[in-house]
């Protein structure tokens, strides 16, 4: 152990009444396992495993005050006593656990995805088919009475304490900006009246639940709408809720409206942090950052350096709850990276499912995806290091199994080492350097440069097989499609081809995405680094003003997009919108993101043929009738989906030997690494 590796970041944080162990919060997710009584025990076994890791304050995902502000029909809320009972026994067990946490009040407005929503003024959400009722004055004080109560429903449950959401765009920031607040009383017009609601909730939950009780106030410290709050208005509030009584202030970025990412992998680490650091200097009780820091380096440097009092990090807790326990015993290089990709959790609540995390399956899923030590070792042969047998193969091992890695690449890791090169999504990196440890931790055998055949694989004694050996690209079967200037997507990921000025990308799915962004850049390393992504860059390409001079962060702000090396069409034979399949919460950033440098997308094309002028086309009308286009280009990308390889397992299986089919080998849906990893570890587990 080195203590002194990260002195800030285990600096304990004294509240006056209470001492928090250091300077790490597991900010706000909700899971899903909230709205559902007999997922209680499941959402508390999640949080045990996390307070066992030695977080230092953890934070509830949200919680109604009442039915009009929940989320979605039958969504959490804490209203009375008897729903008091089931958080008791969550608070209890984490308290057992040598945790604290507190619950996150989350009243929704015109966010609520149900039509009893109630909001400052009757003014619809561009991300919600529902329409608010607006507020009587009568109404809003209702509404602060049931914040109230719901944070003293908190403290009778056990929770450490609360926080009031007042960002994100929920309840408490409509009634912040004029844009969602029209109103001419005394919650509504001069920005003295607009602040009122916040202020109240805090003010009136001080005096209801005593000075010995945590109060965080989610502060949206940078709306980045062009008609949000400048940065007086923002200091002017967070003054006041300091003065009410808040205990702590956590940082809020955006709206869900918001067309700018935050949390995003394509958004730099600790990106956000300067917004922290400037409200700094205006109050004095501790600050919360947030936004994308998932590596003790990069917390450790943000605390440092001035920015803030505490770090918040969500999804790093899903992807690794002992993050903080590697973290301070010098184990780095085993913490499980998050890599915001939003994919199994985010995607998954946005489309009301349970949340849980692409490299760690077991989040949320810690009562049923056990990992216990093997009754009996066996040998067991897993082929294929891509993720699937990168998953299988450590979970194995893990258990107490000889295994043996077999793959027929000089490296592991299989599409993960073509998608670390894209423009955005350095953070794979890590995600390799996680297994690569894990194999030497658990003593995995790797037999790389390896085309393992069956006879080996049937002689070897193995107990078990697995075949993981993913996919091959489809052969979309167009004339012309041999013609030299012609590529597969690994050719140009992967062999690294020399590519011309002007492309031609066939296919519109994740594949055709990554490949198109990876042309827009020149020089991509081969082996990227995700604290090297340039955070001013960032900010002049979405059009955001860094020093805060302007309304929202964003108003009258225009975009500064550098020039793109190649001029690039993507096409998809289907009607659709291009990239239809990709991401709930990131699909739109891919999409803005290649519209903004150029990328023409032409949908409900026919593929005519390939020759030396170029791809010829024709594009289909609704009616029936077809224009034919030639796109004169220097080279056309093929990336038109894949095939399972799975000869081999079907070899094996039809020998009678022990085998199993898992990731890309099973099913060549796209490059689905969630599931590939959910099957892998699974299998494992009960291997």
């Amino acid at each position: 152990m080195n203590p002194e590796r990260y002195p800030h970041l285990f600096q304990p944080l004294d509240l006056g009444f209470t001492t928090l162990p250091n300077r790490l919060l597991m900010g706000s997710m909700h899971t899903g396992l909230e709205d559902r009584v007999w997922n209680y025990d499941k959402l508390t076994a999640y949080f045990v495993e996390r307070a066992r890791g030695q977080v230092g304050l953890m934070v509830t995902g949200g919680i109604a005050p009442n039915r009009r502000g929940s989320l979605a029909p039958l969504a959490s809320k804490l209203t009375n006593r008897w729903e008091v009972l089931r958080h008791r026994k969550l608070t209890a067990a984490v308290h057992e656990a040598g945790g604290r946490i507190c619950m996150q009040i989350l009243h929704a407005g015109r966010y609520s995805y149900h039509p009893f929503s109630v909001a400052p003024s009757t003014i619809q959400a561009p991300i919600n088919p529902f329409k608010p009722k607006a507020l009587s004055a009568s109404g809003v004080e209702k509404q602060i009475g049931d914040f109230v109560r719901c944070a003293r429903l908190a403290q009778r449950a056990g929770y450490d304490g609360v926080e009031v959401m007042g960002s994100e765009g929920y309840f408490i920031n409509q009634f912040l900006v004029p844009r969602t607040n029209h109103r001419s009383d005394e919650w509504g017009g001069s920005f003295e009246n607009r602040m009122r609601v916040p202020v109240e909730i805090v003010k009136r939950t001080r005096e209801a639940v005593g000075r010995e009780f945590i109060i965080i106030y989610r502060l949206s410290m940078l709306d980045m709408l062009a008609d949000g709050n400048s940065f007086e208005e923002v200091v002017r509030l967070g003054k006041a809720i300091e003065q009410a009584g808040a205990t702590i202030i956590n940082t809020g970025i955006g709206w869900h409206e918001t067309r700018i990412p935050t949390i995003a992998t394509s958004v730099p680490r600790a990106a956000f942090t300067w917004v922290t650091r400037k409200m700094r200097d205006e109050v004095s009780i501790p600050l919360v950052t947030t936004n994308r820091i998932n590596m003790p380096e990069t917390a450790e440097k943000v605390l440092a350096d001035g920015d803030a009092d505490m770090i918040s990090m969500a999804r790093p807790f899903l992807a690794d709850p002992d993050w903080v326990v590697k973290a301070r015993t010098g184990r780095v290089d085993e913490i499980n990276t998050c890599i915001a990709c939003n994919q199994a959790c985010l995607d998954h609540v946005f489309e009301n499912r349970k949340a849980s995390c692409l490299v760690n399956p077991r989040a949320g899923r810690e009562t049923e995806l056990v990992i216990a030590p093997a009754a009996e070792a066996k040998k067991i042969a897993v082929v294929g290091a891509g993720p699937a047998g990168l998953a299988a193969a450590t979970t194995a091992a893990q258990r107490g199994h000889k295994v043996t890695l077999f793959d027929a690449d000089e490296r592991i890791g299989g599409q993960f080492n073509m998608a670390k090169r894209i423009p955005g999504k350095e953070e794979f990196v890590e995600t390799l350097r996680y297994f690569n440890r894990l194999i030497e931790l658990h003593g995995v055998e790797v037999r790389l440069g390896t085309r393992v055949e069956q006879d080996e694989l049937a002689a070897g004694g193995f107990d078990e097989i697995v075949i993981a050996t993913g996919v091959l690209p489809r052969d979309p079967k167009i004339d012309g499609q041999d013609n030299p200037m012609v590529l597969s997507y690994l050719d140009v990921l992967k062999g690294d081809r020399p590519v011309g000025r002007r492309v031609a990308v066939i296919g519109a799915g994740g594949i055709g995405f990554d490949v198109s962004e990876f042309l827009l850049h020149e020089n991509v390393p081969a082996e990227p680094d995700p604290d090297a992504v340039d955070v001013k860059r960032f900010f002049d390409e979405w059009g955001v003003d860094m020093d805060f001079e302007s309304r929202g962060g964003v108003e009258g702000v225009k975009p500064d997009r550098p020039t793109p090396p190649r001029k690039i069409w993507m096409t998809q034979r289907s009607r659709g919108k291009p990239g239809a399949g990709l991401g709930k919460t990131t699909g739109w950033i891919h999409r803005t993101t290649l519209k903004n440098h150029g990328v023409e997308m032409l949908s409900n094309v026919s593929y005519d043929r390939i020759d030396d002028a170029g791809l010829h086309l024709v594009i289909n009308s609704k009616d029936g009738s077809g224009e034919k286009r030639l796109l004169e280009v220097d080279n056309v990308v093929l990336c038109t989906g894949q095939v399972s390889e799975n000869a081999l397992y079907e070899t094996l299986k039809a020998r009678g030997q022990p085998v199993h089919l898992i990731g890309g080998a099973k099913l060549a849906a796209e490059l689905d690494a969630k599931r590939a990893i959910d099957e892998g570890t699974r299998l494992a587990a009960v291997l």
